[in-house]
């Protein structure tokens, strides 16, 4: 199992670039980012964009990997984000995972003026926004006339450093995201249930992502592909379990323990900020990063 973090974009630079290098200093497999416009409580605080911030986040680490979870269709286009994404890899030396989903209702939803998208309309965008930007990331010049994104030969040289591209991470839960995921991704995201966040209990979470792979696994059998590896993520802190599994080293790896017989390869936590449904104690999240794994395996 892989242990990874979440650090959210709300340092200037001079701050930021400390946390980011702190990540790969206690060994963090990855570290990644939320590529919103805004996000929940931190609204009316700082908030910087994702991709300048993991293209500084390049320049001052060497071995972790870097990305989002999770960019959305909301306020992206596939033609511009292929440009930026190879971009970026090219500066991290191939370190980039793109974690993408369908989007929801926040504010990210209505901030270039539109109604929000419905639940149908997320998922059409999604289902012709991934293949689309799959071609843009492993074809020199794409031509797409979609029904809601085109490209006129839009020139994407010289590709990614990752070959044939770099992953994707698909958040889903839903039947035609399961299925996106298993036709495009290198890994699968997921939070667990969200009616399950406040008023359900760990073993009914655990139930419920224990039938979330099981979907998975049907839909890479449909296209022949439950023999391939594909990697399953899940980001922490929305659970019922919630940030009490940051308490101590010993609920951490009681909690990563019971993942990971569900069958996760990574567990993502998000980075202390005080003040916060994120708070935690800084210490207790050193000792989880430099000890829990070794517990877990001993």
């Amino acid at each position: 199992m892989r242990l990874s973090t979440v650090i959210l974009p709300i340092h200037r630079w001079g701050e930021g670039q400390k946390i980011w290098r702190r990540a790969e200093d206690l060994g963090f497999h990855a570290a990644y980012t939320y590529d919103h416009l805004s996000w929940r409580s931190f609204r009316d605080g700082p908030w910087f964009g994702a991709i300048p911030t993991l293209t500084a986040a390049a320049t001052v680490t060497h071995r972790m990997r870097l990305g989002t979870l999770v960019t959305s269709p909301n306020f992206r286009h596939p033609v511009t984000l292929a440009k930026e994404l190879i971009a970026l890899d090219d500066i991290s030396g191939g370190r980039v995972t793109l974690g993408i989903g369908a989007g929801g209702n926040g504010f990210d939803a209505t901030a270039l003026g539109q109604e929000a998208w419905s639940p149908r309309e997320r998922a059409d965008r999604f289902a012709e926004f991934v293949p689309l930007l799959d071609r843009l990331l492993t074809e020199g010049a794409v031509s797409h006339e979609g029904t809601f994104y085109s490209a006129e030969e839009a020139r994407n040289i010289p590709g990614c450093v990752q070959r044939p591209r770099l992953p994707f991470a698909v958040a889903a839960t839903g039947p035609r995201g399961l299925r996106l995921a298993a036709r495009h991704g290198q890994a699968w995201v997921t939070t667990g249930d969200p009616k399950l966040f406040e008023e359900g209990t760990p073993e009914q979470s655990r139930e419920a992502l224990r039938g979330q792979i099981e979907r998975l696994d049907k839909a890479l059998a449909e296209i022949g592909r439950e023999s391939e590896p594909m990697e399953k993520i899940l980001l922490t802190g929305f659970t019922p379990e919630a940030n009490r599994v940051l308490e101590s080293v010993d609920a951490f790896v009681d909690f990563a323990g019971r993942h990971r017989e569900l069958g996760f390869t990574e567990l993502v936590i998000h980075t202390p900020i005080p003040d916060s449904g994120f708070a935690a104690d800084e210490g207790v999240f050193e000792k989880i990063a430099t000890e829990a794994l070794a517990q877990l395996e001993g």
